[in-house]
Order: structure tokens, then C-alpha cells, then sequence
């Protein structure tokens, strides 16, 4: 049943509870796994992000930590919510995708591959990729030529694409280890972390979402996580869930015992990489980006474009420039800083430099 009442909860006291969700209004002395389960993932597209969103978020964050972590398959990057590539712990991984396989089905429907697929036993292609990524990992132009030979008549990339959405996949190292690179290589997740799939259910993951994006409604966690009609399993919360409304009376859910900060507490500076979850995982993203600035989303490996939080808001974005042994660090605000505000974005930029850059031979920080 929902409260016929519930508190009001202003836009300043949801961006300070989501930073210290977030692990963003104080960084925090844990380890990487720990903190990829406490945010249920970062978001990876770009395969190098996730470093300067930890670094972001976490005391003494180094490189090594997060590159160990993936080639030791304790964590894993692999398409899950939205359908979009997450960086997760491997525990994460199969259970999550569970979940979420809905999402991926759906995205999968709504593609132009089925279309190319016509008279395909989708069935028998999973059995046969299955097999085939069971006896190495491949990449989808390799996965694309070996089930060609059985299918010729078929498009070949919507034959691999089809296996990406319709088995658990995760991209393997040395993708996603700092500044390596290297091309996009598949292996199923049971044969790259095997073990059993943790029990994860619909409700379990609203929760963990509440725990690290949270207060937020409905409408928020579909956002964040791709799936539909999730207002009757957040009606079934029950006593586990404390209920808010915004400003605008909008029900909010939030664990009864999370953090949330006085408004009016600090917020230093962050950098935050490309596509980071904090901007991305809410259907009303004012608590955030109170401007309703446009998120970039560039191409690429990652950490060298992404946005700046000041008080807590996106307020500009920043770039970073490697030539000639030396490193630069361009900062856009959308309006101008107060001086005070400069030193300390200079000052976290400068750090930021430190992380990304720490063998150039000279570093610069720049406000435009």
C-alpha cells in the first residue's frame, strides 16, 4: 500500500544524497570490487572511462587496481542495463543479466537484425555460437565468419549481432585495461566466470538502484535499468522502501536507513569521464543537471573528454590534450566561475592531470 502522505524532498537535497550514493560528495577508502557493487556498475562504453569515474569516486585510486581486477575476471565488462556496456563485478554479472535479458530481447526486436535473420532458427544459432565461443573467445567479425558458413544466406553481422543480445557475453581483456585498447573480443560469461548465477530478482536490483541512485521514482529506475512496467514490483516493496515526493509530487522510493545529507553540506568539484551513470540513470535528471545541458557522449577509448560537477551540477566539460611529453587539461564552463570556484576546479584539474597523465613532463590546467 502507498502512504496517502509522504515527505517533500527539494532538488538540492536529491543531488547531495545522490553524490553521497554516488560516492561523489567524499571520496571513499574501498576496494574496487566494493565499490562496482555498491553502484551496481559503471557504465564502459568507452573502455577507459571507468578509471577516472573511480578515481572520481575513490581514495588512492590506482590504475592497477581496476586493470587487475578484469584480468583477474573479478570484474567484467559486458552489455546489461540498457542494453549498453557495464563494467560490474564478476558476482554482477549472470545475475544481473537475468534481470535484464528483457531489455536486451527488446533492443534485439526493435533492430534491423531479425529482418535479415528471416528463416533462421534463432535456437539452433544460439546452440551453434555457443559452441563455437566455447572453444575460444572471438570477435564479432570472427563469430560473423565462422556462422556464415552454415548460414550463407544470411547477413552475416545480424548472425553475430543476434548472439550478443541472446547469450551473456562480456568483452575480455586486454579491452577495457588502461590505455591498451584492443579490438572488441567476446567470450560467454559462464565460460569466462564460471560458477553459479547469483539469485537476483526484479526487486533486488530496484533496491540496490535505490542504494546507489537514489531517492527516486518509478520512472527513474526504468531509465536507468531499460526494463517496463516496474510499478507493481515497487509497490510490493513494502516496508523496505521509504516513500518521498519532489517539489513537483512526484512519489519517490529510497532505503529507509540511506544517507541523505544536509542540502546545504559541501561539494567539491569532480571530473567525471565519458558517460558517466551519474548523468545518465534518471528519467528527471534535474537533481544533476539543473541547466538541462546535453550530455556528451563521444566515441573512443575514454578519459580524455568527459564533464565537470561544481557544487555538485554539471557546469562545464573538460578535455584532455597528450603532445610533445606534454599534458593539457581545457576546462569549458558553461557560464563563468567565481574565483574561488576556478582555484578549486584548477586545483582537482591539476589532480586529475596526476592520474591521466602521470609521465608528461609538464601539465597545465586551463579555464576557458
Amino acid at each position: 500500500m502507498r502512504s496517502a502522505r509522504a515527505d517533500v524532498i527539494g532538488p538540492r537535497a536529491l543531488n547531495r544524497a545522490l553524490l553521497a550514493r554516488q560516492l561523489l560528495l567524499e571520496r571513499r577508502a574501498t576496494a574496487v570490487e566494493a565499490a562496482l557493487e555498491h553502484l551496481v556498475g559503471l557504465q564502459a562504453q568507452a573502455p577507459d572511462a571507468p578509471y577516472v569515474a573511480l578515481w572520481s569516486r575513490l581514495a588512492g585510486f590506482r590504475t592497477d587496481e581496476l586493470a587487475g581486477a578484469l584480468l583477474d575476471r573479478r570484474a567484467v565488462r559486458a552489455p546489461l542495463m540498457r542494453a549498453t556496456i557495464h563494467l560490474v563485478t564478476a558476482r554482477d554479472a549472470r545475475g544481473i543479466r537475468t534481470v535484464v535479458q528483457p531489455v536486451l530481447d527488446r533492443s534485439f526486436a526493435g533492430s534491423p537484425f531479425p529482418r535479415q535473420l528471416d528463416g533462421v532458427d534463432l535456437a539452433e544459432l544460439t546452440a551453434a555460437a555457443r559452441t563455437l565461443l566455447a572453444e575460444a573467445p572471438r570477435t564479432r567479425v570472427e563469430l560473423s565468419g565462422l556462422l556464415s558458413e552454415r548460414w550463407p544466406e544470411h547477413d552475416a553481422a545480424s548472425l553475430a549481432y543476434a548472439i550478443t543480445y541472446r547469450v551473456p557475453l562480456v568483452q575480455i581483456p586486454p579491452r577495457g585495461v588502461w590505455r591498451q585498447g584492443g579490438l572488441a573480443t567476446w567470450a560467454a560469461t559462464e565460460d569466462w566466470v564460471p560458477g553459479p548465477a547469483s539469485a537476483t530478482s526484479t526487486a533486488e536490483v530496484i533496491l540496490r538502484y535505490l542504494g546507489a541512485f537514489g531517492p527516486a521514482s518509478v520512472k527513474d529506475v526504468q531509465a536507468w535499468s531499460g526494463l517496463t512496467r516496474l510499478r507493481e514490483v515497487a509497490d510490493g516493496l513494502g516496508d523496505r522502501v521509504r516513500r518521498f515526493r519532489d517539489e513537483g509530487g512526484t512519489e519517490l522510493l529510497d532505503l529507509p536507513d540511506a544517507p541523505r545529507p544536509d542540502p546545504d553540506v559541501p561539494a567539491a568539484p569532480r571530473f567525471l569521464p565519458e558517460y558517466d551513470n551519474v548523468l545518465l540513470s534518471h528519467a528527471d535528471r534535474t537533481r544533476i543537471n539543473p541547466g538541462g545541458h546535453p550530455i556528451p557522449l563521444p566515441p573512443g577509448n575514454g578519459a580524455a573528454l568527459g564533464t565537470v560537477l561544481i557544487d555538485g551540477a554539471l557546469r562545464g566539460t573538460w578535455s584532455l590534450d597528450e603532445s610533445e611529453g606534454a599534458a593539457a587539461l581545457t576546462i569549458l564552463p558553461y557560464a563563468p566561475l567565481t574565483p574561488a570556484e576556478s582555484e578549486a576546479v584548477t586545483v582537482e584539474g591539476a589532480r586529475l592531470l596526476g592520474f591521466v597523465a602521470p609521465d608528461a613532463a609538464a601539465h597545465d590546467v586551463r579555464i576557458v
